[in-house]
């Protein structure tokens, strides 16, 4: 490794690592924000809150690292080109290409880095971040809770079981309304309550839960003696469920991973099954299609006849779909209409496989989209740094802001006409890459003189050279009225 390759690289890490640790932050607190709601109240632990953060990291991480490789670069460029050392690196010999050299071999490596994040790290992390989600959501019982329905409620770790169900839940004041508690924990005492209204309240650890209910009765059946019964009413009553917020169930099985939980192995996998599936889907309507021409034709073959001769006896046995009259969809041509009915479902299931063919493919575009993008950043930046030498910061804010904002516009406008399958992923997942890349081949071509030429590359000497030229085109014209 050269004397000016150690140089660049370790003129760059700083900025590098500056803009990853800021970006970082200001995303992750951004993201955390958003689902804090789902972790207030809930009495959990700190290692679960740790995990929760530590969960959150990667992703954050995975939109922080292309733009701070980017920022990186620009502000790296923009400081030695202020400095005049690029123009003393032209004066000593080094060609502009000499300069890519190292930064290319930067963004080889940090697309590389990003492949394997977005392979290994990214999904399992979004993956367990999606599980822990889910069993904290189902820490809390009343968040579960469902109006006229059988809700279970288990207290003390599952040792008792309550049945309960209302006809409304308002999750904003914690109020029910006509409520019904099944008791059957002793099994001489099953007890049934019904209340006309009632309130929900935890304690202060948020693990014991008491049910206030008003104007209400209790039947209470008594099996250990014949005719047992008894029955109280009451205007106010408190039924504490101790214990059913007291620990985090974490299910070993999980949910099923989504495509933004899959490596690119799995991804594949997934994305070449549900083709499978939906050529056979295609072939079985080709098949049907076809046996209703035969038919039409009078051209049927053996198993032709044997299916008409089963739908017939299907019909006579009244397992056969029927119109609103009452008469037979198959009275007329039973393979015809039997197409018919199935077209519409086989038509809804291929549609449901080609989106989800398609948002897999995309992903594994995306994936590999945002990683290349760090080796463009690198051949896009130092041109662009080089154009500009006293923008300062400011260049590199506005120029990174710009070109981010084209790229996510591009993955997130690209991701939707892909799903809709109006274009293939792979035209419009590197849509962004392949315009940027012709820019940045274009300006590296002219980066010998632009270095030749640095004191009239800024923006301040062009604006410069815009106001003589507007300057000397009125003095002419009024040179030209006046004489």
């Amino acid at each position: 490794m050269g004397v000016i390759t150690k140089y660049l690289i370790r003129v760059h890490i700083g900025p590098f690592l500056f803009a990853l640790s800021t970006l970082t932050a200001l995303i992750f607190l951004n993201a955390v924000a958003q689902r804090v709601e789902g972790l207030v109240g809930k009495g959990l632990s700190w290692g679960i809150v740790i995990e929760f953060l530590v969960l959150s990291l990667p992703h954050t991480i995975a939109l922080s690292l292309p733009i701070s490789v980017l920022a990186a670069v620009l502000y790296g460029f923009s400081e030695l080109t202020s400095s005049n050392e690029i123009t003393a690196m032209s004066a000593g010999g080094i060609r502009p290409a000499r300069i890519m050299i190292p930064m290319l071999g930067m963004g080889l490596v940090m697309t590389g880095v990003m492949l394997f994040f977005n392979d290994q790290v990214l999904p399992e992390s979004n993956h367990r971040l999606k599980n822990l989600m889910v069993d904290i959501g189902r820490k809390s019982p009343t968040l579960e809770w469902r109006e006229q329905v059988v809700n279970e409620i288990r207290t003390d770790g599952g040792r008792d079981t309550y049945f309960l169900t209302a006809d409304r839940i308002d999750p904003a004041t914690n109020r029910l309304e006509e409520v019904t508690i099944f008791d059957s924990n002793n099994s001489s005492r099953r007890r049934t309550t019904y209340a006309a209204r009632g309130d929900m309240t935890f304690n202060e650890a948020k693990t014991d839960l008491y049910l206030t209910l008003y104007d209400g009765v209790v039947h209470e059946v008594q099996s250990d003696r014949v005719g047992g019964f008894q029955r109280l009413y009451f205007s106010k009553q408190i039924v504490p469920l101790r214990g059913v917020g007291n620990e985090l169930d974490r299910r070993l099985g999980g949910t099923e991973r989504s495509d933004r939980e899959m490596g690119f192995a799995l991804l594949l996998e997934n994305a070449a099954a549900h083709e499978a599936d939906l050529d056979s889907v295609h072939i079985e309507m080709k098949e049907k299609s076809l046996q209703a021409v035969r038919l039409a034709l009078g051209r049927e073959t053996v198993e032709d006849s044997a299916m008409v001769a089963g739908v017939m006896g299907q019909r006579v046995r009244g397992q056969v779909a029927t119109t609103g009259n009452g008469a037979s969809l198959l009275a007329q041509d039973p393979v015809t209409q039997g197409v018919v009915i199935t077209a519409r479902t086989r038509a809804s299931r291929g549609e449901n496989l080609r989106t989800t063919t398609s948002r897999y493919r995309v992903e594994i575009h995306k994936k590999l989209a945002i990683a290349v993008a760090c080796l463009i950043f690198t051949l896009l930046a130092p041109p662009l740094a080089i154009r500009f030498p006293t923008g300062g910061i400011g260049m590199v804010v506005a120029a990174s802001s710009g070109i981010i904002a084209i790229c996510w516009a591009g993955l997130i406008g690209g991701e939707s006409l892909a799903d809709r399958g109006v274009a293939s992923p792979a035209v419009t997942m590197w849509l962004a890459n392949f315009v940027f890349l012709i820019v940045g081949l274009y300006l590296v071509a002219g980066m010998g003189r632009a270095t030749g030429s640095l004191r009239g590359g800024a923006l301040d000497g062009v604006i410069e050279r815009m106001r003589s030229r507007v300057t000397r085109s009125r003095t002419q014209v009024g040179e030209e009225v006046s004489g």
